[in-house]
């Protein structure tokens, strides 16, 4: 809810950002095995191996089996019991904690704990003291972490190291802070506050779980996507991060690598929606207020997205000391897509205050006129060609989804003028509206290709239109959109059932990708529509089939390899999936969980 930390199977932490999501790793073996750093505990001798979620929390549970025993190691970041009120009640810290207790379960375990911090994406090496035989500190300019284990530390190799055993019922407690390099190292908690702060976050997780109303035949993956969702939410400001990573490639070996430790608004209308539609309308009003404040001022310098907390300027740069995973170079940080011209946002933002509305929210009057002159952007810029909703490098076009989600914009305008008796243009808007429409099916839709196609004056298919019917543009059993949802899923997707973006389309960016979690999603959306319900369930089943052990999605992915492309894990897969998953829930006949989106 502030940072993250990724833990393989192997109990090693190879990538951990904290304080913040955006802040420099202080772990990042992931992008480089040698100069990294990593934080492991583990016994040593491992036969095997199992891991889970504890019910209900984003507490991870891993179970060693070795040769003279069983062990149980539990990772969690604390999360206070405050944290279940609203976003303004919580407390706003620097301070973040990484706790992990190894317990044995059976026999005897002989351990290995290393804890190799490198700031700054592995180019720094700290210096590394202790204070006392269990505590220590790493220190590197502005960057330092305090380190604590109950069993005694060592300091090599610029990292601390501990090696012992512990027998049936006994626990090792070893945790990670970030301080400020210049300041006094912090006492380490006791045992039995380390023991208490797990007993609290469990509660808390437990808490907030309890409030999903969604109770169909896939409710397991759908509290695991909300967990997972809550998990990627920075607490402070209610702003969603798109993927706790950077840089994890989109094909082994290749150049689109990309930092997306930011929240874009369309993922906030996304998360508006998918949190709204299953109880956690709490949440979505966190996400609405973010949108509001982090875009406030002129329509014409709305972004893309946005730091966590409403930064604007997110340079691009490259870490060439950096291997990258499994050799993918260039690794990024930064992403220089905030600085490009995406129409679409726009009509996700009135979608956002729409979907609002549509849950019980109240528009007042500041609102509204923020929002007006949103439309009056749309409508004086509707025509421009922009960088499209897949942040394309190989230039400008008329993109047929950026187009639809200006009608969107114009639409959702009307709908709540006329809906709430608001001041507006109404017939001014209604005119644009049509125009905007007749444009898009005289341009955007190929009769060669009978369907529509993914810019002005090419036939190339784009999955992205298949939000076209889930945002009210036209209904999946029109004919030409019916045509266009067969066109996809004959030529965008794989003999296994994954969907790719787009094929035969110079963007810019060189190199291959996977196919995209999220389109598999929006396919399996478009045939619940034509009733094709059991098609829509097996491709429910093909994109949830990518899914780690956890139940966590990537990006992308590729169905040859059966190998996670992308950042990891992606909020846009696990909201897609929510709303694929409550979509078949009321197509089979199960109670409604709210409006459409449209």
């Amino acid at each position: 809810m502030h940072g993250s930390a990724l833990v393989g199977t192997d109990g090693s932490i190879d990538w951990c950002c904290i304080p913040r999501f955006d802040s420099a790793a202080l772990f990042s073996r992931l992008l480089d095995a040698n100069k990294g750093g990593f934080f492991k505990l583990a016994p040593t001798n491992i036969g095997s191996t199992n891991r889970r979620y504890l019910p209900n929390t984003n507490i991870l549970e891993t179970t060693f089996v070795t040769s003279t025993g069983t062990g149980v190691l539990v990772d969690f970041m604390p999360v206070h019991r405050h944290a279940s009120l609203p976003r303004e009640a919580l407390e706003v810290t620097d301070l973040q904690r990484v706790v992990r207790i190894l317990l044995c379960t059976q026999g005897r375990l002989e351990f290995e704990m290393d804890c190799y911090p490198r700031f700054d994406y592995g180019t720094i090496i700290p210096h590394a003291s202790l204070s006392s035989p269990t505590t220590g500190m790493a220190h590197g300019g502005a960057d330092a972490i305090s380190v604590y284990c109950s069993s005694p530390l060592s300091v090599v190799n610029d990292g601390f190291r501990s090696r012992g055993v512990i027998f049936e019922r006994e626990k090792l407690y070893a945790t990670i802070s970030n301080q400020l390099s210049f300041s006094h190292l912090s006492e380490p908690l006791t045992s039995a506050e380390l023991d208490k702060e797990l007993a609290d976050t469990a509660t808390f997780w437990e808490s907030w779980s309890a409030q999903c109303t969604f109770q169909g035949e896939h409710r397991e993956a759908v509290l695991r996507s909300a967990l997972t969702l809550k998990a990627l939410t920075y607490a402070p400001s209610g702003g969603l991060v798109a993927a706790p990573t950077t840089s994890l490639p989109e094909a082994i070996g290749g150049g689109r690598n990309w930092d997306y430790r930011y929240t874009w608004i369309r993922d906030a209308t996304f998360a508006l929606y998918a949190l709204s539609i299953i109880g956690y309308t709490g949440e979505a009003r966190a996400f609405k207020d973010w949108l509001e404040w982090s875009t406030s001022g002129r329509a014409r310098d709305l972004q893309v997205m946005y730091g966590l907390g409403g930064e604007r300027r997110l340079t691009e740069i490259e870490i060439p000391e950096l291997d990258g995973y499994k050799q993918s170079r260039p690794v990024r940080i930064g992403n220089g897509a905030y600085s490009q011209f995406q129409l679409d946002i726009y009509g996700e933002i009135m979608d956002s205050a729409h979907i609002f509305r549509k849950f019980g929210g109240a528009v007042d009057a500041e609102y509204w006129e923020y929002l007006r002159r949103v439309v009056n952007f749309v409508m004086a810029h509707w025509k421009e060609p922009d960088d499209g909703i897949w942040e394309t490098r190989g230039g400008r076009q008329h993109f047929v989804f950026s187009k639809v989600m200006c009608w969107v914009a114009m639409d959702r305008a009307i709908k709540a003028a006329t809906e709430l008796g608001l001041p507006g243009d109404i017939d001014v808007w209604r005119k644009v509206r049509e125009e905007i429409k007749t444009e898009v099916m005289d341009r955007g839709y190929s009769e060669e290709r009978q369907a529509f196609v993914q810019c002005y004056g090419n036939n190339n298919l784009d999955a992205a239109n298949l939000m076209l019917p889930l945002v009210g543009f036209i209904p999946a059993t029109d004919p030409k959109m019916r045509s266009t949802i067969k066109s996809i899923q004959a030529e965008l997707t794989s003999p296994k059932g994954f969907v790719y973006r787009y094929t035969n389309f110079d963007d810019g960016l060189g190199g291959t990708e996977g196919a995209f979690t999220i389109c598999t999603f929006w396919l399996a959306d478009n045939l619940i529509l034509l009733g094709e319900l059991d098609e829509a369930r097996k491709l429910y089943d093909t994109a949830m089939g990518c899914a780690n052990d956890l139940g966590l999605l990537s990006e992308e992915f590729d169905s040859a390899t059966k190998e996670m492309l992308g950042n990891f894990p992606q909020a846009l897969s696990h909201l897609a999936m929510i709303n694929t998953a409550v979509q078949l829930q009321k197509a089979s006949g199960g109670a409604p969980s709210g409006p459409d989106r449209a």
